[in-house]
């Protein structure tokens, strides 16, 4: 049994792990390397293995830096099944074709640019939207939670929830080799506990080896309580002010929970029904369509809306903008809106356009809910830089910015302390997705096995 790593090594983002075991080569997750290289040429390198030789490819959610290059490897050769739970198929379709559209477009714009300077030809995009539906046809067989899927004779895998987002989920492969039983489990993305809208992480009772993320391995998030009274804060701040809310968010699940909160927020007397709120992504539009239809991840408490008849993201000023024009309007608001648009680390998307009516006035607010690697402008303005480049200007940081990391859907220190704790018979865990220093300080909290920190395409014989 061999296993490779071909991505999310001392970094956070372009999961990609390989499994070789009874004959078959089994891919974990195929992710899009985030940040400003997210258009460069470091997604379009080899992938250290040959796409064409791969049997399988499981996934563990449908968040970019797990699914993004999933369609570059049918591009090079990959004809097998896609395994993955229902809700991460649906949610996938999305963001694959949403990344083909993206580079497609940023590769017609790229050539009219050239065109006008008179430069050589462009690259052509990572891969096309003929390329996403290819893709899109190998998606097979769905997996239902705790239940063992063959995979092929002698090797089974059993999906686990594991709180991230909708669908996501931890891997456990069983291996029956001949002399004995071998057992591996991918954590995934490691969800963060006591939240409103999905069930807690789950876990097998053992594995022999454990791949584990371990992006949040160097700090605790706050309280939730303090979390959402933080959130209510800057927004009420702002609105005093005659500013603007921004709030760059991921499509999926993130969205979803922070429309809950505003719909809380509004309902507790917090915040005035009459707010207008934007969600400015048709992906997140989308997404909170899918996540309607896929009780299997709520929790309890988030069952109960949906059973009572009631629309936990139904915020009374809501506006969910689709179309291109719409967008363009919003920038017409001058103060008092909530404007939630992707991408998170403000690589892409719509958010771009926004900070650039926003970002300069002091009278508004840009409020950050999630991860931000480095290299991105959403890590470059939270670490203090004075102005950023949108669109070929520098536009100064005069907004208000908040952190607010308790929104992560990714466990705390303790968080993934706890969820390794509760796996016995681990003889070795590998890490992967997270800052190199922040593996080595995570290193130290874990106990029980031998911890090894992969380089890119370093691959162990097990």
């Amino acid at each position: 049994m061999k296993l490779s790593f071909h991505g999310a090594n001392k970094t956070v983002t372009g999961s990609c792990h390989l499994l070789e075991c009874l004959g078959k080569r089994i891919l974990i997750d195929c992710g899009l390397l985030q940040g400003n290289r997210e258009l460069e040429d470091e997604n379009n390198q080899p992938f250290g293995f040959d796409p064409a030789a791969v049997d399988m490819v499981l996934l563990t959610h449908a968040h970019l830096d797990h699914c993004g290059r999933l369609a570059l490897l049918t591009k090079r050769g990959f004809r097998g099944e896609v395994i993955a739970t229902s809700a991460t198929f649906d949610l996938a379709r999305l963001v694959i074709l949403d990344v083909a559209h993206m580079h497609e477009e940023e590769t017609r714009n790229r050539a009219r640019d050239s065109l006008v300077r008179g430069a050589a030809q462009v690259e052509p995009p990572l891969y096309s939207l003929l390329d996403a539906t290819r893709t899109l046809s190998q998606f097979g067989r769905a997996a239902d939670y705790g239940k063992p899927i063959e995979l092929a004779p002698g090797i089974s895998g059993t999906f686990y929830d594991a709180g991230h987002i909708l669908g996501s989920a931890s891997i456990l492969i069983e291996i029956d080799e001949p002399s004995n039983k071998r057992t591996i489990l991918f954590s995934g993305d490691i969800g963060n506990a006591g939240r409103p809208l999905l069930r807690a992480p789950q876990t097998p009772a053992s594995a022999e080896f454990v791949v584990m993320e371990s992006t949040y391995g160097d700090r605790s998030h706050k309280p939730f309580p303090f979390t959402v009274a933080e959130f209510y804060e800057a927004i009420t701040s702002t609105f005093a002010r005659g500013g603007n809310v921004l709030i760059p968010t991921f499509a999926l699940e993130r969205a979803q929970e922070l429309l809950y909160f505003l719909r809380q927020g509004v309902e507790d007397g917090l915040l005035s029904r009459t707010i207008p709120v934007f969600v400015d992504s048709p992906m997140a539009v989308s997404a909170t369509e899918i996540f309607r239809h896929h009780p299997e991840s709520y929790n309890p408490r988030l069952a109960d809306f949906f059973a009572r008849g009631e629309d936990p993201f139904g915020v009374p000023g809501l506006k969910l903008v689709r179309e291109r024009s719409e967008s363009m309007a919003i920038n017409k608001v001058s103060g008092g809106a909530v404007i939630m648009a992707g991408s998170g680390m403000c690589t892409g998307g719509r958010i771009r356009h926004h900070m650039r009516h926003n970002l300069w006035n002091p009278k508004s607010s840009i409020i950050f809910v999630g991860y931000a690697a480095l290299g991105t402008p959403a890590r470059d303005i939270i670490d203090g830089a004075k102005s950023i480049n949108l669109f070929g200007d520098q536009i100064p940081v005069r907004a208000g910015i908040h952190t607010i990391n308790g929104f992560s859907a990714h466990a705390d220190q303790q968080e993934l302390v706890a969820w390794h704790r509760s796996i016995a018979g681990k003889t070795v865990t590998f890490l992967v997705h997270g800052d190199a220093p922040v593996m080595t300080q995570f290193e130290r909290c874990l106990s029980g096995s031998r911890v090894e920190i992969p380089d890119l395409n370093q691959s162990y014989d097990l």
